[in-house]
């Protein structure tokens, strides 16, 4: 009879030596089981440093269609369980091995004021930057993206900004309101929070407000990798073309989940269909190794509307993905 294991957290809750805490085994204890962080990683306090953190952003005030995104962060959290976590063959990679991860909790904000909720994002992504190298937000909805650049600007200026989206999000106001989930981008452009040389929105689809909406994004400095293009160019010529636009600049990575197919993830709050595979999203991903990738985001699961956990598995992969890459370039730099 084997001896219970009682399992409070990711692993030896001490690394004064800097040697990474990593998540306990599914071997060990399985993976249902043990902390409620992303991946069972250790939470932030519990570390004396850390290079990745992840961190939730519950706010969903923003959405304009199906609400419940402020439960993502729980949800992808839940569904990460389901990751094996020690090795990532694609990137020949020990993601929570090889730097040290670690989950920094929830940011709270005013769910009834959303100029409110923005400062308060703004002002706590700000200060966690400054306490670790790059930081994975858990939204929320999009609106999120906004505060979340003005945070990454504080330390590096005006990034590459690759966004991948079935919408433009660059829309002026929706009912006059400045702030929501689709109009992130177009503060952004206005504060001069990205490079309009080398910044590109990946996955647009479907019907638009006006014929005007993409002259309008193209002013803003974005060039658009329409889904279509999947179809008739192929992943790898479409990394090229983020990977040549991009360059060498610090380069931030926004996600909206419902750049996949609804068959994908159904659990959004604007889905549309004939969208991105997970394969295709994993591929262009993993094409992305190498890029000075600063910090990233995943947002507008809602999973009220999912099944099975399509959504939040396929946002936990993501987030996943993410650190592997920031592995990967912190590997290529020793």
């Amino acid at each position: 009879m084997h001896e219970a294991t009682i399992c409070t957290q990711g692993g030896e809750m001490s690394n004064s030596d800097n040697t990474p805490i990593q998540p306990i085994s599914g071997t060990v204890v399985p993976r249902f089981a043990g902390p409620s962080t992303f991946a069972r990683l250790p939470e932030l306090r519990d570390v004396s440093h850390c290079d990745v953190a992840i961190v939730g952003i519950p706010f969903d005030a923003g959405t304009s269609y199906r609400p419940g995104a402020r439960f993502g962060p729980q949800a992808i959290r839940q569904a990460s369980r389901h990751l094996r976590t020690q090795y990532h063959p694609a990137y020949d990679t020990e993601p929570f091995a090889e730097q040290q991860v670690a989950d920094a909790g929830d940011i709270a904000c005013n769910p009834y004021n959303i100029e409110k909720a923005v400062v308060e994002i703004q002002k706590a992504a700000t200060e966690l930057l400054g306490k670790v190298d790059r930081i994975i937000s858990l939204g929320g909805d999009h609106t999120i993206a906004l505060p979340l650049l003005r945070a990454v600007n504080h330390y590096h200026g005006p990034v590459a900004l690759v966004h991948f989206d079935a919408h433009l999000d660059t829309w002026d106001t929706y009912y006059g309101a400045p702030y929501t989930h689709g109009t992130p981008f177009r503060r952004a452009a206005e504060e001069k929070l990205f490079l309009e040389s080398a910044s590109m929105h990946v996955g647009i689809r479907g019907p638009l407000y006006s014929r005007d909406d993409l002259k309008n994004d193209e002013e803003l400095g974005f060039k658009v990798i329409h889904c279509d293009e999947f179809q008739s160019e192929g992943i790898d010529h479409i990394v090229k073309r983020i990977r040549d636009r991009v360059g060498d600049n610090p380069m931030y990575l926004s996600i909206d989940i419902d750049v996949l197919d609804p068959a994908h993830a159904p659990g959004t709050g604007t889905p549309e269909i004939a969208g991105m595979t997970t394969r295709e999203l994993v591929g262009v991903l993993r094409g992305l190794a190498g890029l000075n990738i600063i910090s990233a985001d995943v947002v507008e699961v809602s999973p009220a509307y999912d099944h099975a956990e399509l959504t939040s598995l396929s946002a936990a992969t993501t987030v996943f993905e993410i650190t592997n890459l920031f592995a990967y370039s912190k590997k290529q730099k020793t």
